[in-house]
């Protein structure tokens, strides 16, 4: 249904409940829309697409004549006010105002309303101000508060919450000691984006029905504490960002349903712990910015579902196990800046998940991958990135055979000590936008099939020892840095100063060529600008004479009917002798 609501729906006084939601609505509700509707206690109006076409213009001195239990309005403009008409809704069990355009503080009397809360829902707002303590809620009730500006430390909130989202707030402060033995029941707890320090309370071990712990971007420091223990139904854990240090506790290894481990950008120490090789379900497998040190683990490759291996910028020495091949849906590999050395896995490009599309991701978190040279932050389309990452280690030999990765977006594997000639297959990865080879020892010149990357929009072929011409065609036009190919001394054309043999020959030939067609064009020039006054002066010489002396003119006629008698007496007496000729060859035959 689209257009408006029609404002006839307020006289509907036996009205239980609306649901209006899904809709295309482009309207402005106002009082009327609700004028009779004594008998409403359920209203929700909500879309899943964020774009707000439908606004709420009602007096804030407007009194309601229903008593709401349940309101969900989702995508609806009710701002910038925090909706005055709520003052007389006492009887609300689920207030949902998601992404309604209200940027203020949430009034005092809303919160001595004495509500029996089963779901506040106020996310994506501009909400700010402090949250209070004194909110009641039923059991496994619901609260999101998440992308507003709340501030203040960390809301204690009732014992019988199951949910709990604040992520991208200002709170501040630590989470309180106790906090597991005040909330036992949270299943979700979601707190990333905040300001929250201090360690992590131990107590957080008596929340055995824990599904989801999100405490990123933080300020959070100490040890990962052991509350890992008797958590069946963990499936996420992402407390990346934060000053965490220590070594990684080997009972995670217990959390048979983990799927997400995102410990990255800490100051974790200590080898991988060989018990999270009991993590088999692992989706997303994200250790990278800390101070890990280490062989990485052959095991990993027993992972079969992961699609997200990101162990960067540890301190990881030794071979690259041919493990990893077996990784079949592997669609990020990033095991950049460490200390790996000896040659890559010639299966690597066994990679088939990184041929396939994956369009079955879950994770809804956010990754930055470094992608087109800088480091992009990866959300809701995290499962289009597909990227190898081997840079800045001590990686030998050729390069590796990765012509079956059809859907490689980025190959990075920079900062290495690769030999021999870029493979000539290398243009058959067509989904190819990042190509970082710089700072090896690479030699022979540029592919031609190079040219076939049409998707390809970085390029860095610099500190190498390639040779020969810089291809020219399609993508390559656009590759007018030098520094892409800088200290490759025997690479030769543009955008480099170095011309290449018979450049200089080509260049004199073309200019000499150019030259010649420019005089050929000036001649045929002129020859068309004179043509008419030749004509001009060509026709007077000849007829300007006769037309003004008589006795030229008469005598030039005089000439012409003289030798049109000529020609006709000629002729005729030819036409006779050939006619008569004829007659006497018939005579002769007979006929």
């Amino acid at each position: 249904m689209n257009g408006i609501i029609p404002e006839s729906v307020g006289q509907l006084s036996a009205l239980v409940a609306a649901d209006l939601s899904e809709n295309p609505w482009v309207c402005v509700v106002t009082e009327s829309h609700f004028s009779n509707l004594t008998s409403l206690i359920e209203l929700s109006i909500k879309k899943s697409s964020p774009n707000i076409t439908l606004v709420f213009d009602v007096n804030s001195k407007w009194i309601p004549p229903f008593k709401l239990s349940y309101l969900e309005l989702q995508a609806c403009h009710l701002g910038p006010k925090f909706p005055a008409w709520l003052r007389t809704q006492n009887q609300l069990k689920t207030v949902v105002l998601n992404n309604a355009r209200i940027s203020d503080s949430i009034p005092d009397w809303f919160w001595k309303l004495d509500l029996q809360l089963e779901l506040l829902d106020f996310s994506n707002n501009q909400l700010s101000g402090k949250v209070p303590n004194s909110l009641k809620f039923t059991e496994n009730a619901v609260v999101d508060l998440s992308s507003n500006r709340f501030h203040g430390p960390f809301p204690h909130f009732s014992f019988n919450l199951s949910s709990l989202y604040l992520r991208d707030n200002s709170f501040s402060g630590p989470i309180p000691r106790d906090f597991g033995k005040t909330m036992p029941r949270l299943s979700n707890f979601v707190v990333s984006w905040n300001s929250l320090n201090g360690t992590i309370p131990l107590s957080m071990a008596k929340i055995t029905g824990l599904t989801n712990l999100v405490i990123s971007n933080n300020q959070f420091s100490g040890e990962i504490p052991l509350i890992w223990n008797d958590k069946p139904d963990l499936y996420e854990v992402d407390m990346a960002n934060n000053s965490l240090s220590g070594e990684i506790p080997s009972s995670m290894g217990t959390l048979n349903s983990l799927m997400f481990l995102i410990l990255s950008g800490n100051k974790l120490s200590g080898e991988i712990p060989f018990s999270l090789q009991n993590c088999k379900d692992m989706d997303s497998f994200d250790l990278g910015d800390n101070r890990l040190s280490g062989n990485l683990p052959s095991w990993i490759g027993e992972m079969q579902s992961l699609l997200i291996l990101r162990l960067r910028s540890n301190f990881f020495d030794g071979n690259i196990p041919s493990q990893v091949c077996s990784l079949s849906h592997l669609h990020i590999l990033d095991l950049a800046h460490n200390y790996l050395s000896g040659s890559v896995p010639s299966c690597l490009g066994n990679l088939s998940g990184m041929a396939t599309e994956i369009s079955d991701y879950r994770y809804e978190g956010r990754l930055s991958v470094v992608v087109k040279g800088r480091e992009l932050i990866y959300q809701s389309t995290l499962y289009l990135v597909n990227s190898i990452d081997l840079s800045d280690n001590n990686l030998l030999g050729k390069l590796p055979e990765i012509r079956n990765l059809s859907r490689l977006g980025t190959l990075n594997l920079s900062i290495n000590h690769f030999t021999g000639n870029i493979p000539e297959d290398i243009g058959g990865l067509s989904q190819l936008e990042t190509l970082d080879l710089s700072r090896n020892q690479l030699s022979g010149p540029i592919p031609p099939s190079m040219t076939s990357l049409t998707s390809l929009s970085h390029l860095n072929l610099s500190y190498n020892s390639l040779s020969g011409k810089i291809p020219t065609s399609n993508q390559f036009q656009t590759f007018n840095d030098p520094s892409i190919y800088r200290n490759n001394l025997a690479l030769c054309g543009d955008p480099l100063p170095l011309k290449c043999p018979g450049d200089d020959k080509a260049t004199t030939d073309s200019s000499r060529a150019g030259n010649e067609d420019h005089d050929d064009e000036f001649e045929m020039r002129w020859f068309y600008v004179s043509m008419g006054p030749g004509f001009v002066v060509g026709f007077w010489a000849v007829f300007g004479p006769l037309i003004i002396n008589r006795s030229w003119r008469r005598a030039y006629f005089r000439f012409l009917d003289e030798m049109k008698d000529r020609v006709m007496v000629v002729i005729t007496v030819n036409v006779a002798r050939l006619q008569k000729k004829c007659k006497w060859e018939r005579r002769q035959h007979g006929t």
